[in-house]
C-alpha cells in the first residue's frame, strides 16, 4: 500500500483491489465500493490483501458509490468511515438509510445529476438493477436475491457512458441495462465468481469469467475493466481466468488490465 497521492485524470479509472475503484470524470472524483481495511477476517469472509492506494492518498472525493453496504468485501469498516465522511454517497434506498445523512438512495432507473467542475454541464448517475446471486435464488422480503445491490451508469455531455455492474451475477440484467442504455462505451465489471458455501449451494454470487466476457459482448463496450476478482478468499476465479475467457470469446481487444493503482482511460 502506498501513501503517495493519486493524480487527477481527465477521464479514467483505477482499480485499487477487490471491488474498489476510483473514477475521474468531468472534473469529479468518484470512488466505488470503498474497502480500505488491512487483511484479516471479517466475520465469515477473509480479506487477503489491502488496497494498492490508501484512502488518505485519494485527496478530495466528490461522490462515493456503494453498490451495497451489507457485505464487508464491498464496504469494510474503514470503507464505511470513508463513505460517511464524503460530501455525497449514492446507493440503493435501503443502503442509503444506513449510510448517514449525506446518502441518497436511488431506485433502479432513477438518477441524480451532479454539477461538473469542468464546465461541461452535469454528470448523471443512473441507478440500474443488479442480482447478487443466481436468477432462481430465493428472494427476500424486498424482492432481492441475497440483498439489495445497485449498479450505476455514469454519463454526461462529451464524456463516455460508463457502466458499473456492482455485484451482479445476471446476464439477463446486463441485457436489460444494454437495452435501456444502448450506447455504453466502457464498463467496470465485478467478476471473481464469489462463492459462499452456505448461500445458493455455493453457486456464484458475482459473475464468473465467462459470464463477464458474455456481459462485455452484450454491452458492446469498447473498454472493459475487471474488478472484484482478488483480495478475498471467497473469490473463486482470478485475473488469469478472466483473460482466458476474453481470449476464448475473441474479446481480448476490449479488456483493459493494469496494476492496481494504475490508471486506465475510459475513452474508447
Amino acid at each position: 500500500m502506498t501513501s503517495e497521492g493519486l493524480s487527477r485524470q481527465e477521464c479514467a479509472v483505477t482499480v485499487l483491489g477487490g471491488p474498489t475503484a476510483v473514477i475521474d470524470m468531468g472534473g469529479l472524483r468518484l470512488v466505488s465500493d470503498p474497502t480500505f481495511d488491512e487483511p484479516g477476517p471479517h466475520g465469515y469472509l477473509t480479506k487477503t490483501a489491502g488496497p494498492a492506494v490508501g484512502e488518505s492518498a485519494l485527496g478530495p472525493v466528490d461522490v462515493v458509490l456503494v453498490s451495497h453496504d451489507q457485505h464487508p468485501d464491498n464496504l469494510d469498516e474503514r470503507g464505511r468511515t470513508f463513505a460517511e465522511a464524503a460530501p455525497l454517497v449514492v446507493s440503493g434506498p435501503l443502503g442509503a438509510a444506513r449510510l448517514g445523512e449525506r446518502a441518497v438512495g436511488l431506485l433502479p432507473w432513477t438518477s441524480r445529476s451532479l454539477p461538473r467542475p469542468d464546465g461541461g454541464g452535469d454528470l448523471t448517475v443512473l441507478a440500474v438493477p443488479a442480482v447478487h446471486g443466481p436468477e432462481d435464488g430465493q428472494r427476500d422480503a424486498d424482492g432481492n436475491v441475497n440483498c439489495e445491490v445497485t449498479g450505476f451508469v455514469l454519463s454526461g455531455r462529451g464524456l463516455p457512458t460508463v457502466y458499473l455492474s456492482g455485484d451482479n451475477a445476471s446476464i439477463r440484467t446486463v441485457a436489460e441495462v444494454s437495452r435501456r442504455v444502448p450506447a455504453i462505451d466502457a464498463a467496470l465489471l465485478h467478476a471473481g465468481a464469489a462463492r459462499v458455501p452456505a448461500k445458493f449451494d455455493g453457486r456464484p454470487l458475482s459473475m464468473d469469467s465467462r459470464r463477464t466476457a458474455a456481459a462485455a459482448a452484450v454491452l458492446g463496450a469498447k473498454v472493459v475493466v475487471p474488478a472484484h476478482y482478488d483480495g478475498w478468499t471467497h473469490f473463486s476465479e482470478g485475473l488469469e481466468d478472466i483473460e482466458v475467457a476474453f481470449r476464448e470469446a475473441g474479446l481480448s481487444s476490449v479488456l483493459r488490465v493494469a496494476p492496481h493503482g494504475s490508471w486506465v482511460t475510459l475513452r474508447p
